[in-house]
C-alpha cells in the first residue's frame, strides 16, 4: 500500500487550556492525532475539535501569526507551532 502524507489543520475549542490551533503532516488523520496527543498532549485526550482542514494550503493561513512560525510541512511531524511549546 503506497501512503502519501498530507497535511492537516486543526483548530480546537479555545476554552481548552492549550494552544488551539496546530499544523500536522501525518500519514493519516488517526495520525495527525496520534502525533497531537503524543507531542502536544503529553499522551492526553485531544481537546474537542472544532475544524480539521485535510490537504491545507500553507499559503491561505493567517500571513502575520501562522506562516513566519511553521517549519517545511513537508515531513511527518508538527509544523505549527514549531518549537513554541
Amino acid at each position: 500500500m503506497d501512503h502519501q502524507l498530507t497535511r492537516y489543520w486543526f483548530e480546537f475549542d479555545s476554552g481548552s487550556r492549550f494552544r488551539s490551533r496546530f499544523g500536522v503532516t501525518a500519514w493519516t488523520l488517526d495520525d495527525a492525532r496520534l502525533l497531537l496527543s503524543q507531542e502536544i498532549f503529553d499522551g492526553h485526550e485531544l481537546p474537542t475539535e472544532v475544524s480539521v482542514i485535510e490537504n491545507v494550503d500553507v499559503s491561505t493561513l493567517d500571513e502575520d501569526h501562522v506562516v513566519p512560525f511553521i517549519v517545511p510541512p513537508n515531513e511527518r511531524g508538527i509544523w505549527y507551532p514549531r518549537g513554541s511549546w
